[in-house]
């Protein structure tokens, strides 16, 4: 990536990292993600005073009453999407961007949608500062990206009251979606495979917490 400030990040905590990882593997997150999670310094999306707590797994605030997600839910709803070489996917929160650098390095094709115009800036130009291609929206994520769809893949990282209708319709035939849908206060995480228009097959994993999915097809209010 070639970038100071990240390469001098990467040294920082570089144990603490190792812990984080080697604690995820024993979890049954694939090497293949927790390769990519060694190359990406949590540290550059948090405030420095958190810089000691960067690898302990839990969510940690961005700003704007958002978080970085817990890295166990990023591995975790990563290896329901299924991630191929050139896959399409659409990334429903970008926050801090982290999650959408772990899938363009994953070798997919990653377009991102975030409804708060401070951490667009800021997802921005990390993408920038990582050297990554990563193709930013900042928009109602709800309604989706139509302009850009249909997707291979789709991920909501924030909490909706239900499936958002904008979002399947936009999802390819064989495509999957992972997001979590329940109550402000707790979620299942859902993956669904979208067999044909009509038909879908939906498996749930796990209880979650996440911030609300503000906007037309979610909730109307962060309260």
């Amino acid at each position: 990536m070639n970038n100071e400030k990240i390469d001098k990040l990467l040294l920082l905590n570089k144990k603490n990292r190792k812990v984080l990882i080697d604690s995820l593997r024993k979890t049954g997150i694939s090497d293949k993600i927790l390769d990519i999670i060694d190359k990406i310094p949590r540290e550059y999306f948090i405030s420095q005073d958190l810089y000691d707590e960067a690898y302990i797994d839990k969510p940690l605030p961005i700003g704007n009453r958002q978080t970085i997600s817990q890295p166990y839910t990023v591995c975790f709803m990563t290896e329901l999407l299924e991630i191929k070489e050139n896959v399409k996917v659409l990334e429903i929160g970008t926050g801090s961007g982290y999650q959408a650098l772990i899938l363009k390095m994953l070798g997919a094709e990653v377009y991102t949608v975030e409804r708060i115009e401070y951490l667009f800036n800021k997802s921005q130009t990390a993408f920038k500062d990582f050297n990554l291609e990563i193709f930013g929206f900042y928009k109602d994520g709800t309604t989706g990206l139509e302009e850009k769809a249909p997707f291979d893949r789709i991920i909501v990282t924030a909490a909706a009251p239900n499936i958002p209708e904008a979002l399947i319709k936009q999802l390819k035939i064989n495509g999957i979606m992972v997001i979590p849908v329940g109550e402000k206060d707790c979620q299942k995480m859902l993956k669904i495979k979208k067999i044909d228009n009509n038909n879908f097959k939906t498996s749930e994993h796990s209880t979650f917490r996440f911030v609300p999915l503000i906007g037309k097809y979610g909730w109307s209010s962060e309260n």
